[in-house]
């Protein structure tokens, strides 16, 4: 008989771990033309992909108790058991281990470092703060923008100006992305323990004002890269104009604090990131 795969492949949050990979790529592209490599590129999203995916299974893991109290959740591989938790936590540990290697290895040793002390942050300081402090979601932004400076360090072998630039983009992005994603289900967090900002701001008023906060924040650092000289008009306009239409989804948000608005700024932060690397792409092979 074939073995499922399909709950392992649940394990390691796909579409986090997607998220990951592009922006681990924007920071590698963004970085100087004469430090491009393919085999470097190639190296860098295998190893970030196994990581985020290691990263994601050991999140399962420590999290199999709450995700079975809360409805969004509980039919993920461990609360269904359709997975024993040890093989949620081999997985995690040999993804981990794995991804960690091939940067390192195949890399250079501080993108492997730096890996390392993603996966750390992501699973003994984020998730263990999800059921302690609203906080949580500020500190989380730590591990998950430094695989963009992974992508900047992979192709430069040192932390530079563009590699922060990346790493802030994200920073804002993620706080962006995540405020309308705890007002949705703050019923469901609740349920589960865990201490998102709705927990403390059940009027909404502070969640709405930062989520365009963050957004303006992210329309400013993401034209960063054009001011250190490391990227062109082709990306100004286009960043600019993925800036505009994110801001007037979290603005009407803003204003309405409902759910239908919420899901439309969560929508638009989904499609942020793969468009803003498709423009540097872009804006790369046209300009160099």
């Amino acid at each position: 008989m074939r073995p499922n795969l399909t709950p392992y492949l649940e394990l390691t949050k796909p579409e986090i771990a997607l998220v990951v990979a592009l922006s681990s790529a924007g920071g590698f592209v963004l970085a100087p033309a004469e430090s491009f490599g393919w085999s470097w590129l190639l190296s860098l999203l295998l190893g970030v992909t196994l990581a985020s995916g290691g990263a994601g299974a050991l999140n399962h893991w420590i999290e199999r108790e709450e995700d079975a109290g809360m409805r969004r959740t509980r039919g993920r591989p461990l609360p269904s058991g359709r997975l024993a938790p040890a093989a949620a936590l081999g997985s995690g540990i040999g993804l981990a281990a794995a991804g960690t290697a091939v940067l390192g290895l195949a890399v250079n040793p501080l993108t492997g470092g730096l890996t390392l002390l993603t996966v750390l942050l992501y699973v003994f300081v984020y998730t263990p703060l999800k059921r302690r402090t609203h906080w949580n979601t500020l500190v989380g932004t730590v591990p998950g923008a430094l695989p963009a400076l992974c992508g900047w360090t992979a192709a430069t072998g040192s932390v530079g100006w563009g590699g922060v630039a990346m790493f802030s983009i994200l920073v804002a992005w993620q706080m962006a992305h995540f405020l309308p994603l705890a007002w949705m289900y703050r019923e469901d967090y609740g349920q589960g323990g865990f201490v998102m900002l709705p927990a403390v701001d059940p009027s909404g008023r502070s969640t709405v004002r930062q989520t365009l906060l963050f957004t303006v924040l992210l329309a400013a650092l993401s034209l960063w890269p054009v001011a250190l000289s490391l990227a062109g008009w082709i990306y100004f306009v286009g960043a600019a104009a993925l800036a505009i239409w994110f801001m007037t989804a979290a603005a009407e948000f803003r204003w309405s604090r409902g759910k239908p608005d919420a899901r439309r700024v969560l929508k638009a932060s989904i499609a942020y990131v793969p468009a803003l690397i498709a423009v540097l792409v872009l804006d790369r092979a046209v300009l160099g």
